[in-house]
């Protein structure tokens, strides 16, 4: 039945799947997108109010809406529709700018009361969105509302402690398997060690991106029932862990994911270029559909995630199932904008706002009578999603580091030469995972392309010496390198609201990248030994 399903799916995405144009990769990791200021915005239309004094929200407000890029025309439309229906008196006249949902939480950061007051973001970036203030959360009845209609693990996603602070807008994140038909047969593709004899055999390539990112490589611990469930309260800091990757259930795992990454063949990708540079099986999701289907033709099978045997038991691989937010700015004291923000939020994160988003642009809907709907259910873009979904995980609130800490599992699994050596793995990733929380979450330190971009290992970082006046200083040796990139950060987190933008001394000494810094990074103009301070609010740097 899967294999028909597969193949079915195939043929009906070449007519029906449109781009998603979303990013697939935890926003910790991309790296892109020009800052909000620098892309072109479009207003939209204009629409009679109704009757003023409707309600106290009544008024005309000038607002600023971050979607992503293909969702713009339909958003003008939508928030159209609202000033010409709402019951309130409410007209937006808004700008509506195409922002990456994977990067408009760095461009937060960087100047929370300068950023949108509507914007969308990838879920994983909520916990830091929350710790900076630039989340104002849902009262009451607007939560009862919210999180009766939607699926409970984006309202989870969108939930701090006992807080829910902003609204979902998709459930479609996942990844599931894309193969060539002319190189891996039909009855071969449930089984992983098949697959990587089928690659072996036709001198193709396996691309599944085990070794370089931790959203991919937790496929095989969610396979064997393992867990890594964050806590945080409800400032959005992290509390508490519940893991248990180091355990029996996760030797389980690594034994398995031994298999693909000592193969010769494997490639730890999820591009799907690769399939023109020699691959048979890439691992990746819907947005990498069009391309694919240019590359492989009639030749694209696409199929849920197989199984691995140890001991002679099989276990399907898992994934996550990630989702889009929708969040409010805070307003100050502007109490009757910030109602009224709600009421558009509420409405563009609705029933019928998130099935037209789905007939428009192919984009998984949260909302459970849209996905209970005869057109979801059928969707091609969506089946090979479903498919994989009943042995996914709801990717929620993550710590920071965690991305880092546990994508190095794969490679010193591929160095392990015995279980003694797989156990070692999966107790350096135990160790660093506890030592998050030994970490003092006021301290500051610099991370930069010279360290890694290591914000949690006590061997790897600069730690600021704070002088007891409400300044810190941190004297740095910065290498000669290609991105000499930095910035100021907690421990554990990748805050962007201490970089370029806050240096006021020394600008001399640094590189003004424009469109090119999204992420507020300091990049020094040539290396040297500097002093940087950070008073609270600025920073000064000096060349020694």
């Amino acid at each position: 039945m899967k294999k028909l399903l597969a193949l079915l799916l195939a043929l009906a995405m070449v007519f029906s799947l449109a781009a998603c144009g979303g990013s697939a990769a935890p926003a910790a990791e991309t790296k892109t997108d020009a800052p909000a200021a620098e892309a072109p915005a479009a207003e939209a239309p204009a629409a009679e109010a109704p009757a003023a004094g409707s309600s106290a929200l009544a008024g005309t407000y000038k607002i600023t809406v971050w979607v992503g890029e293909a969702a713009v025309d339909l958003t003008q439309k939508q928030i159209a529709d609202f000033n010409a229906n709402n019951a309130d008196g409410i007209v937006f006249e808004a700008d509506v700018h195409p922002v990456s949902e994977a990067t408009s939480a760095d461009q937060m950061l960087v100047d929370v009361n300068a950023g949108a007051d509507l914007y969308c973001f990838a879920q994983d970036q909520f916990a830091r969105l929350v710790q900076a203030g630039a989340l104002n959360p849902l009262g009451v009845k607007a939560a009862e509302t919210v999180i009766a209609a939607n699926d409970a693990g984006v309202v989870a996603a969108a939930t701090s402690g006992e807080t829910l602070y902003a609204y979902p807008l998709t459930s479609d994140n996942g990844y599931f398997m894309y193969y060539d038909k002319s190189v891996i047969p039909e009855e071969d593709v449930d089984s992983l060690e098949k697959l990587i004899a089928d690659c072996e055999e036709a001198d193709k390539f396996f691309a599944f991106e085990a070794q370089t990112s931790a959203w991919y490589l937790a496929s095989w611990f969610f396979a064997t029932g393992c867990k890594s469930d964050w806590t945080t309260d409800d400032d959005g800091q992290f509390i508490s862990v519940d893991d248990n990757f180091n355990s029996e259930n996760g030797l389980i795992a690594v034994k398995g994911m031994k298999k693909l990454v000592d193969s010769p063949k494997h490639l730890s990708s999820s591009s799907a270029d690769e399939f023109s540079n020699g691959a048979a099986i890439v691992v990746t999701g819907t947005w990498a559909f069009e391309a694919i289907k240019d590359i492989l033709g009639d030749n694209m099978g696409v199929t849920d995630l197989p199984s691995f045997e140890v001991d002679g038991k099989e276990y399907h691989l898992g994934s996550f199932n990630g989702c889009k937010l929708m969040g409010v700015k805070p307003q100050g004291d502007d109490t009757t904008k910030q109602a009224a923000l709600h009421k558009l939020a509420q409405y563009l994160t609705g029933e019928e706002a998130q099935m037209e988003r789905f007939n428009e642009l192919s984009w998984g809907p949260a909302n459970l009578n849209d996905q209970a709907s005869e057109a979801v259910q059928a969707n091609p873009g969506l089946a090979a999603l479903l498919l994989q979904n009943q042995y996914s995980k709801p990717q929620g609130q993550i710590h920071g580091s965690w991305w880092d800490i546990a994508k190095v599992i794969a490679d010193d699994v591929k160095a392990a030469t015995d279980e003694d050596g797989l156990k070692k793995a999966l107790t350096n990733y135990y160790d660093k995972i506890n030592s998050l929380f030994q970490l003092d979450a006021s301290a500051l330190l610099f991370v930069g392309a010279w360290n890694g971009w290591n914000n949690a290992d006590e061997d790897k970082t600069f730690y600021f010496t704070d002088n007891g006046d409400g300044t810190f200083t941190l004297t740095l040796d910065v290498p000669e390198s290609d991105y000499m990139g930095g910035r100021i950060v907690n421990p554990g987190n990748w805050d962007t609201d201490k970089g370029f933008a806050q240096v006021t001394e020394g600008a001399d000494l640094i590189k003004d990248l424009g469109a090119d810094n999204p992420d507020n990074n300091i990049v020094f103009a040539e290396a040297g030994n500097y002093t940087l301070t950070w008073d609270g609010t600025a920073i000064t740097i000096v060349k020694n």
